[in-house]
């Protein structure tokens, strides 16, 4: 692995730019992932551990070793007999990521990851420790197709979908990464701090309700008791969509208290038209109208994520429009995190002035809409929201 610039050679990007405004439900088609462990559910597991010629309950004895011990060496894995332990990981915990890049920010604090997959697609997640939690931004498909031209992800296009266990495999990195002190502050003995992830947020690479059936595979996984899962409460992990309206009210329909973020930018269908094409198939009311739905069902409030272009979406009198569509569904279902827009090679739009982002938040509170402008972690590092392109240089 390599340390901040050092260039690293790469197979050539699979997909073409994506034509302005062009949207991409359907991924290319790519071999699969090797199956592993975080893929399947225990019973599954229990199944294909016996498949192998082994006793059932080996299944348990290496979830514990991979969620709980965050281990997939087998030399470690003292409690199973050495003659089965390497043909139990060969078979359940295949290597998925191979990372190729490690960039640091913040004093050591956040962490930027490239990681490279089987077949030599890219994607990227971004560790960050804070004083009470340690939250991880990961990534769902390789580039993504939902074409927002703002965010430089989107306009990489869509190389693939990740699989169940290549997306929670970002988070049990980041897992070690603690254990190890790999992150600012994570050394075993400070126990005045947080030692394990307590936050996931699916803000990283890809549209992650795109790639449902996976998306929350991930989540289960991640939410599931140890040594079954990795035990993160459901309330500590964000789902973030650019309005998959079907796809929001299904997973509002899987029981599973999670947060979700709804990526606005604009709240009227003109501009957003623009800067989040999927409004052209559902349109800002509609989207507005599935997040309250998702409040009703599930209890949670949810977040509208808004990405402040200067002199494009900034003015007073969208705030009171964003505020006036949100009111109208009801009083303390939503709250509101402007996002100063991080900057991306080659585009034509820049962050709010300081000036016009107080007063957009000002507006906002006015009308009684709960609002906390985004911290932007690692935009020197192109880690900040929108700015995940799977840079290796």
């Amino acid at each position: 692995m390599t340390d901040d610039a050092t260039p690293v050679s790469l197979p050539e990007p699979t997909t073409a730019r994506p034509v302005p405004g062009e949207l991409t439900f359907r991924a290319p088609r790519r071999g699969k992932p090797p199956r592993h462990l975080a893929d399947l559910t225990p019973a599954e597991r229990k199944e294909v551990v016996e498949s192998l010629g082994h006793q059932g309950f080996r299944a348990r004895q290496l979830s514990t070793h991979y969620f709980e011990r965050l281990v997939d060496d087998p030399e470690q894995m003292t409690d199973l007999p050495k003659a089965v332990r390497a043909d139990l990981v060969r078979d359940l915990l295949p290597p998925l990521l191979a990372p190729i890049v490690r960039r640091q920010a913040d004093d050591g604090q956040t962490m930027k990851y490239a990681w490279r997959l089987h077949d030599g697609a890219i994607v990227e997640s971004v560790l960050m420790r804070y004083p009470n939690r340690v939250t991880i931004c990961i990534s769902s498909q390789a580039g993504c197709g939902m074409n927002c031209p703002f965010c430089a992800t989107g306009q990489a296009g869509l190389t693939r979908n990740m699989s169940t266990a290549e997306i929670v495999e970002q988070v049990v990195w980041a897992a070690r990464a603690l254990r190890t002190g790999e992150l600012a502050g994570g050394q075993d003995g400070d126990r005045e701090h947080p030692l394990r992830v307590s936050n996931v947020v699916f803000m990283g690479m890809g549209e992650a309700l795109a790639n449902y059936g996976a998306a929350i595979g991930a989540i289960r996984r991640l939410t599931d008791p140890a040594p079954d899962g990795l035990g993160i409460s459901a309330r500590g992990i964000t789902m973030s969509t650019v309005g998959l309206v079907p796809a929001i009210d299904k997973l509002a329909a899987e029981g599973i208290p999670v947060t979700l973020a709804l990526s606005l930018h604009a709240p009227d269908d003109e501009l957003r038209d623009e800067l989040v094409p999927i409004n052209t198939r559902w349109k800002v009311d509609e989207a507005i109208d599935a997040a309250h739905r998702y409040y009703q069902t599930t209890g949670r409030r949810v977040s509208i994520e808004y990405a402040l272009i200067r002199d494009i979406n900034d003015q007073g009198w969208r705030a009171d429009l964003l505020a006036q569509k949100l009111n109208r569904r009801g009083r303390g279902w939503v709250h509101v995190n402007p996002i100063p827009l991080n900057p991306t090679p080659g585009s034509k739009w820049t962050a709010s002035r300081p000036g016009v982002e107080q007063n957009f938040v000002e507006r906002l509170r006015a009308h009684g809409i709960p609002t906390t402008i985004r911290d932007t972690r690692g935009q020197d590092i192109d880690g900040a929201c929108g700015q995940l392109a799977a840079a290796t240089a």
